[in-house]
């Protein structure tokens, strides 16, 4: 409880940050990626890591931002039918060359630990399929 409140402070004195709602497309691509790094049963640093950079460089987002971005999306992995339900909403709301972007980003975690386990690749290449694009390893 005490924590929440902490937090909800540090939100208010934090300034504006930004708001992920169910329909935002960068909530659907970074529960893509909590999806394709935690699929395999092994979460590393790195892959963690991995996630923070791509977010926000690709998202041009704040430290603080990627951080609730990520926690959205952890919430929304665990509570979704699917994940293909996320890359359904990528597929309706981006443009070609932003799908492409998106399974770029994948393949970057995926990678992240410097070997690329059986079912990530197979969620990769399924959420590209989903998509509409082609997922050529990175």
């Amino acid at each position: 409880m005490l924590d929440r409140f902490l937090s909800m402070i540090t939100d208010l004195t934090d300034g504006p940050h930004e708001a992920f709602g169910d329909d935002d497309y960068r909530l659907a691509a970074a529960a893509l990626l909590v999806h394709v790094m935690a699929v395999d049963g092994r979460v590393s640093d790195s892959e963690r890591t991995r996630i923070e950079t791509v977010l926000a460089s690709g998202f041009a987002l704040s430290a603080a931002d990627t951080g609730r971005l990520i926690e959205r999306a952890i919430d929304a992995e665990a509570s979704a039918d699917s994940w293909t339900s996320f890359a359904d909403l990528l597929a309706k709301r981006l443009d070609e060359d932003g799908r492409r972007r998106i399974v770029d980003m994948m393949w970057s975690v995926v990678l992240a630990d410097g070997a690329a386990a059986e079912l990530e690749e197979a969620v990769v290449e399924r959420a590209a399929a989903l998509m509409g694009v082609e997922a050529p390893r990175r």
